[in-house]
C-alpha cells in the first residue's frame, strides 16, 4: 500500500529536518520553505494532507490555508505555529483548519493526529448516506456540500461532519461533551472553543432559513431545530 502524501510548509531548516526524519517512517512527505512556491505547487501534486506553518516568506500560512480551501474543501489541514495567541488558533480554524498545534509540539502527537484525520478523510470508508433536504438547501454529506439550485457551498471535513450529527439528531438536544467526543475524541476547552468557531459558521449559513436554527441549551449544549413549514 502506498504510504499518503503529506504537503508540508516551514521554513524553519532545523525544523523541517527533524519532523521529516520522523514522519518520512511513514508518509511521503513534499517540502516548501516559501509560501508562495509552496501554493503554486498545491494543484500541481495529489496530496491527502497539509501541515502549514504560520510566518512563511511571501505568503503566510492562513492566505495559504484560505487558497487550499478555494480548491479542496476536504483535505485536512493542521497547523504547525508559534503563534499561539487564542486570536490566531480561531482565525487558522475559521479559516477551515482541521486542528492547530502550538510550537513546540511532540512528533508522536503529530503523528497521531495526522492518523486520525486521513483515517476520517478516506472517503471510500464512509458508506454513502442520501443527501439531506434544510430548508431551501441540500446537504451531500459524501460531497461536503451544500446546494441550492446552481448555488454551492463547500464545507470542510469537520463541518460536515458536525451538520451531519445534528441532522441525524434534528429537533432533539445534543450535549457538548458528546458532539465533542465524536467530532474530535476529546472534551477540552479548545476544542470547546473549536466547536463554537463551527457552529458560527453553519449559523451564519442558515441565517436566511427563517426554519431552521441551532439553539444554545445554556450549561447543556445545541438543538438542530427545523420546523415544518
Amino acid at each position: 500500500m502506498s504510504k499518503s502524501h503529506i504537503f508540508y510548509v516551514e521554513d524553519d531548516a532545523t525544523l523541517a529536518f527533524l519532523t521529516m526524519d520522523y514522519l518520512e517512517q511513514f508518509y511521503t512527505i513534499t517540502h516548501y520553505t516559501d509560501g508562495l512556491e509552496a501554493l503554486q505547487h498545491f494543484q500541481d501534486g495529489v496530496f491527502d494532507l497539509c501541515l502549514l506553518d504560520v510566518m512563511l516568506p511571501k505568503k503566510d500560512g492562513f492566505e495559504i490555508a484560505s487558497a487550499i480551501r478555494e480548491r479542496n474543501a476536504e483535505i485536512p489541514i493542521l497547523f504547525l505555529s508559534a503563534k499561539a495567541l487564542k486570536e490566531d488558533r480561531i482565525r487558522g480554524l475559521k479559516l477551515g483548519a482541521d486542528d492547530y498545534l502550538v510550537k513546540p509540539f511532540s512528533l508522536e502527537e503529530l503523528s497521531l493526529k495526522i492518523e486520525v484525520f486521513l483515517k476520517r478523510s478516506q472517503k471510500n470508508t464512509i458508506e454513502p448516506v442520501n443527501r439531506y433536504e434544510i430548508g431551501s438547501y441540500f446537504f451531500h454529506p459524501e460531497d461536503y456540500c451544500l446546494t441550492f439550485g446552481a448555488e454551492r457551498i463547500n464545507l470542510t471535513e469537520r463541518e460536515s461532519a458536525l451538520l451531519k450529527l445534528f441532522l441525524d439528531h434534528k429537533n432533539d438536544i445534543l450535549k457538548r461533551e458528546k458532539i465533542l467526543t465524536t467530532l474530535w475524541g476529546t472534551d477540552d476547552y479548545f476544542m470547546g472553543r473549536s466547536l463554537d468557531v463551527f457552529i458560527s459558521r453553519l449559523r451564519k449559513i442558515f441565517r436566511e432559513e427563517k426554519n431552521v436554527r441551532i439553539e444554545n441549551i445554556p450549561r447543556i449544549g445545541f438543538k438542530l431545530v427545523i420546523d415544518k413549514e
